[in-house]
C-alpha cells in the first residue's frame, strides 16, 4: 500500500480516511484511479476536485465505513448501482439489527477493500467485469448463532465474520497452532483459490504447477481429515504454513496469500522510504538473495532485510515477532512460480 497525500493541501493521508485532518477536505477512493480523490457537493451529488466528475458516495459509507466512491457513469439516467465496486462483491451481510455481527463486518470489508485495491495495482483486478470473468462473490457471515466455514467454493468466498474479533482469532491460532491468522490473510488465501483456475489452469501451467507443488488430483477431503486429525502440519523446508502441507491446492492458496503479504510490504515500506540493508552483511557473510536477483528473489531479499530489522525492533519492545516465518528455498521457489503466474497475467489482461 502506498502513502496517499491529500489533493488540497498534499498532507499524508492514507487508504480509509474520508476527510483530511489538516484541511478538511472530504476524501474519497476512486477505484478507477486507484487513489484518493477531494471532493465539494453539488446539490445531491459529489463532484471530484479537481476534475469536477460527477460521483456519489458508497450507499455503504454508514453501515461499513466505506470511502469508495461511485462514478456516475456507472448510473446512467441516475439509475445503476448505489454500492461500490468493492461492496458490490458482497451477497451476504448481517441484518442491520445485529450491532456485533456489522461492526465486525465492517473490519471485514475494510480487509476487502485493501485487497482489492492490491489486486488491481498488481494487474489482477477482479471486480465487476474484469478482462471479462465473472467476479468472484463474497458472504460475511456470523456464527453467532449457527456454525461458518471460512472457505471458498465455485467463485464464492464465506468468510466468518468471528475472525474479525481479536480474541477468537487468537484463540483459534493458538488451539491450531498457527504462527500469524489475520482477516486479510483469510481473504488473501481464499482469492488464491478463487485465483487457480485463472492463473494455473487456463494459462497451460497445469503440468509446472504439479512439478513444484504436487497432484491436486490427490483427494482433497482425505487430505484436510489427515491434516486436522493430525492436529496441524509439519511445513518442513517446502511450505509456508503448515496447513500449506495438507493439500497442493492449500499450498497455493497459502503461497499465493504470502505473495500478496510480501508485495504489499515491500510496497508499502518504499512508500514510507523504509529500506534495510542485509543486516548479515556486517558478520562477512551474505544472508539473503542480491538486489539484482532474478524474479521474485530481488522481492525477497527486500523484505527479508526488512523484517529481519522489523523483528529484532520487535524484540527490544518486548513483543514477539512480527514476521514469524522462514522462507527456506523450497518456498521461494513455490513463490517464484507464483510470481510468474501473476506477471504473465498481468502483462496479458486479456488471456485472463
Amino acid at each position: 500500500m502506498h502513502a496517499f497525500a491529500c489533493p488540497t493541501c498534499a498532507q499524508l493521508v492514507f487508504f480509509h480516511n474520508s476527510r483530511c485532518l489538516a484541511c478538511d477536505t472530504a476524501l474519497g477512493y476512486d477505484p478507477s484511479a486507484r487513489t484518493l480523490v477531494g471532493l465539494r457537493r453539488r446539490g445531491a451529488t459529489l463532484e471530484t476536485v479537481p476534475t469536477g466528475r460527477r460521483v456519489r458516495a458508497c450507499a455503504n459509507a454508514a453501515v461499513a465505513a466505506c470511502n469508495w466512491l461511485v462514478d456516475d457513469h456507472e448510473r446512467p439516467g441516475g439509475d445503476g448501482p448505489t454500492l461500490c465496486r468493492s461492496c458490490r462483491l458482497t451477497s451476504v451481510r448481517p441484518g442491520d439489527g445485529d450491532g456485533r455481527g456489522l461492526a465486525q463486518f465492517a473490519r471485514a470489508e475494510a480487509a476487502k477493500r485493501r485487497l482489492l485495491h492490491e489486486l488491481a495495482a498488481l494487474g489482477l483486478d477482479v471486480t465487476d467485469g474484469a478482462a471479462g470473468r465473472p467476479a468472484p462473490g463474497f458472504r460475511f457471515l456470523s456464527s453467532a448463532g449457527e456454525p461458518v466455514v471460512t472457505g471458498h467454493d465455485d467463485g464464492m468466498i464465506t468468510l466468518d465474520l468471528a475472525e474479525s474479533d481479536d480474541a477468537h482469532r487468537e484463540i483459534v491460532r493458538t488451539a491450531l497452532g498457527e504462527p500469524y491468522r489475520t482477516v486479510l490473510g483469510h481473504l488473501r488465501h481464499e482469492i488464491g483459490h478463487w485465483w487457480w483456475p485463472h492463473l494455473v489452469v487456463a494459462s497451460g501451467r497445469l503440468d509446472a504447477f504439479r512439478a513444484c507443488f504436487g497432484d491436486e488430483r490427490t483427494p482433497y477431503d482425505d487430505a484436510l481429515r489427515a491434516h486436522y486429525g493430525g492436529r496441524g502440519g509439519d511445513p518442513g523446508d517446502d511450505h509456508v504454513s503448515g496447513y500449506a502441507a495438507a493439500h497442493p491446492w492449500e499450498d497455493w492458496a497459502e503461497t499465493f496469500a504470502h505473495y500478496l503479504l510480501l508485495r504489499d510490504g515491500v510496497a508499502t515500506a518504499r512508500s514510507f522510504g523504509l529500506r534495510a540493508a542485509d543486516p548479515s552483511a556486517a558478520a562477512g557473510r551474505r544472508a539473503v538473495a542480491p538486489d539484482d536477483a532474478p524474479g521474485a528473489g530481488a522481492l525477497v531479499a527486500e523484505w527479508l532485510g526488512l523484517v529481519v530489522a522489523l523483528n529484532a525492533m520487535g524484540r527490544s519492545l518486548g513483543h514477539g515477532d512480527l514476521y514469524p516465518f522462514v522462507l527456506a528455498p523450497g518456498v521461494v521457489a513455490k513463490l517464484e512460480f507464483v510470481h510468474g503466474c501473476v506477471e504473465a497475467a498481468a502483462a496479458t489482461p486479456a488471456a485472463r
